[in-house]
């Protein structure tokens, strides 16, 4: 691990830093700069291109080329760049305006209209579209593709195990049996819907002047349809336009966003917690790997540390993104600065729930369930039949169904035996007698199975 890395404050550049790469591209400050260059050069373009505003020439096809180079090419050397003339401006966006005119000084077609480099534009307009830009490359193509790995990796673990028995645990005592794949198609189907609702938040921004009016815009051209022009701009994104905003975009969007997130993380942590009980328990075994060591003095041990340490990444996570959704609509009458800091630190929520999912996905690999396990446990709790065979005697009429198996089964555990001895004394039709016989806790299963393929 090179030097600057174990040196690091945060572990998403330190310990886990070969894991971010694509993270890193999209929630450093170096792509914070890059996508306000990208909104800067799309919204001179943008100018440019519109025949009403005669007094910006339109730009010829070499030159937008080299528009189109300028952010399509934009490096770390460039943003090194832009930071120095930050150095001296103490202003981050008006760096970015002065280093495009910078970069561009030797094209002439430009400099004839340098000055409509951030036109009528308050900073947040380039921030906020950047910001709406940037989560959403962070979910397109980092976030949702991590859920969806451990989506179809649940989904194969739901389908290999879907009839293989298990004995359920409400309040931790033995409960109606279900089916181990069942218990997983569950997870993956609470996942998959808080997946839908992730991909589903549409991401908004506003690009209409110090505070939401168009005031400088209308005082260039007064009679110009701004709103349907910016409109138009910010939906090339594919974004949502905003149209009624402070100086600041709301932030509503990205909270709603955030609390996506966090609800598939409290799944996830959930289903964590539960199949680290599956490996208490035995119902799974983990695969070993040559050379790894489970603790430092007890050589025996095989740990479910992927799933604690993805435990702990979501929680992390949540940590972050709750502040978020709860800070970010919050902004003190047109504009207070306290969204920036906070804004700066959204690849960290990004960050804990890809390495959460990662982990999670990692321990889900190691897993191999115990047929022999889960059967010995089925075996051993005959009272979980209790429920069958009392719902059969209210179907027939048989008194006080429920306290008759009460007394027979509650806090105490009961044999195949003394349970078919009861059943063989009810009034009820010998052929549903036969059925409750022939009736085992391994195949009380109801549509366990169907549930678990169906997912």
């Amino acid at each position: 691990m090179p030097v600057s890395t174990l040196l690091a404050l945060s572990p998403l550049d330190g310990r886990y830093f070969d894991k971010f790469e694509e993270l890193r591209g999209h929630f450093s400050e170096y792509g914070l700069i890059l996508n306000r260059v990208r909104v800067e050069i799309a919204w001179l373009k943008a100018l440019a291109a519109e025949p009403t505003l005669s007094e910006i020439a339109s730009f010829s096809p070499a030159t937008l080329d080299e528009l189109n180079a300028v952010a399509a090419r934009f490096c770390a050397d460039d943003g090194a760049a832009v930071k120095e003339i930050e150095a001296t401006t103490n202003h981050d966006v008006k760096a970015v305006e002065y280093w495009l005119k910078k970069r561009l000084s030797h094209n002439a077609e430009v400099m004839k209209v340098s000055e409509f480099i951030h036109f009528a534009c308050t900073s947040e307009d380039i921030n906020n579209t950047s910001h709406a830009l940037m989560l959403k490359a962070g979910r397109d193509e980092a976030l949702l593709p991590a859920l969806d790995k451990l989506i179809e990796r649940l989904r194969g673990l739901a389908h290999r195990h879907a009839e293989l028995p298990m004995l359920s645990r409400t309040h931790g005592q033995p409960a109606s049996p279900t089916t181990l794949g069942k218990e997983i198609a569950n997870i993956a189907a609470r996942l998959i819907r808080a997946r839908d609702r992730i991909a589903a938040v549409s991401l908004t921004a506003k690009f209409n002047g110090a505070v939401g009016n168009y005031n400088a815009h209308l005082a260039a051209w007064p009679n110009f349809d701004w709103e349907a022009f910016n409109r138009r701009f910010i939906e090339s994104f594919g974004l949502e336009f905003n149209p009624w905003t402070i100086q600041i975009e709301p932030h509503d969007a990205m909270a709603e966003l955030f609390d996506a997130m966090a609800r598939a993380n409290t799944i996830a942590i959930d289903a964590c917690r539960d199949i680290w009980m599956y490996v208490s328990l035995g119902y799974f075994k983990q695969k070993l790997k040559e050379g790894e060591i489970g603790s430092s003095t007890m050589p025996h041990k095989v740990n479910p540390i992927d799933f604690e340490n993805a435990e702990g990444n979501f929680g992390l996570a949540n940590a972050v993104l709750r502040h978020f959704s709860e800070k970010l609509p919050i902004s003190r009458m047109q504009r207070d600065l306290t969204d920036s800091p906070v804004l700066r630190n959204m690849g960290a929520g990004f960050g804990y729930s890809v390495l959460g999912a990662s982990s999670m996905l990692r321990g889900l690999d190691k897993l191999e369930a115990d047929p022999v396990r889960l059967a010995a446990d089925l075996d051993a709790c005959w009272e979980v039949l209790a429920e069958p065979v009392q719902t059969v005697m209210r179907r027939f009429g048989v008194a006080n169904p429920y306290e008759q198996l009460k007394a027979l089964t509650r806090g105490k555990g009961i044999t195949r035996d003394a349970l078919h001895t009861f059943i063989a004394m009810l009034d009820i039709p010998p052929g549903e007698r036969k059925r409750l016989i022939a009736m085992t806790p391994a195949g009380y299963l109801g549509k366990a199975v169907k549930l678990a393929r169906r997912i």
